[in-house]
């Protein structure tokens, strides 16, 4: 149960612990987009089958994503700093408990000092969009049967910066104004998954590339499960 931005430290400190990087991709979508909470509180507006539907989608975005990242072979375009701690992890074998918790605390401290600043930067976009740009705007905008809803929804979510709990009202409030299944749950993916503040930290622990890549894998997927679930919507609503 994690938002975009409080998933990405995790991120860097499973990637220097040494795992995978298609596995920590994993982890980086699935976390912020699908959880516990988020399940119920989609059962209370959509109902069970399309909260169940919703997660199985979100995981599947995130299964595929980090398999495409695995196998590419990207681990060049992490930042050089994360995995300088990977060398040291053989020490650490041997250290007491004690001095586990005093290098755990080091690793903290350096980490936290070198995202912070991206941490302030992010939090700032997200709070200056989060002001100016009014929930009405964002209903006006996709609260119709536009035959490119879904694609708009992605685009105009990817600014914002939400977990899936302040999606929650946006999203009733678009389906209230007419606004198609799919643009619904396109808008609150992007939102939770893609959100600006949390590119502009994730910047700083990979390089362009990457982030591009990553980017374009879950624009991609979340745009593919949009149109699939305006396709589905007469069966399942």
């Amino acid at each position: 149960p994690f938002c975009s931005c409080s998933s990405i430290p995790l991120f860097i400190g499973f990637t220097s612990a040494g795992i995978p990087l298609g596995v920590t991709f994993s982890f980086l979508i699935s976390s912020p987009m699908v959880d516990l909470g988020s399940l119920v509180l989609l059962m209370s507006i959509f109902g069970l089958k399309i909260a169940v539907i919703y997660v199985i989608f979100g995981l599947i975005v995130a299964v595929i994503g980090g398999l495409i990242i695995e196998n590419l072979h990207l681990e060049g375009e992490v930042e050089d700093f994360i995995y300088d701690h990977v060398g040291k992890l053989t020490q650490v074998t041997s250290l007491t408990i004690k001095d586990r918790i005093a290098y755990a605390g080091q690793q903290v401290v350096s980490t936290f000092t070198k995202v912070f600043p991206y941490i302030l930067v992010g939090v700032g976009i997200g709070a200056f969009i989060h002001n100016w740009i009014p929930e009405h705007f964002i209903v006006t905008l996709l609260g119709s049967h536009n035959p490119f809803g879904v694609i708009l929804a992605t685009i105009v979510g990817v600014p914002m910066y939400a977990d899936i709990f302040g999606t929650i009202p946006i999203a009733e409030a678009l389906l209230s104004k007419g606004a198609l299944l799919g643009v619904v749950l396109s808008f609150m993916m992007a939102v939770t998954t893609l959100s600006l503040p949390s590119l502009v930290m994730l910047r700083k622990a990979i390089k362009p590339k990457l982030l591009g890549i990553f980017v374009g894998i879950c624009s991609v997927g979340i745009i593919a499960v949009g149109y699939v679930f305006n396709m589905l919507a007469p069966l399942i609503l």
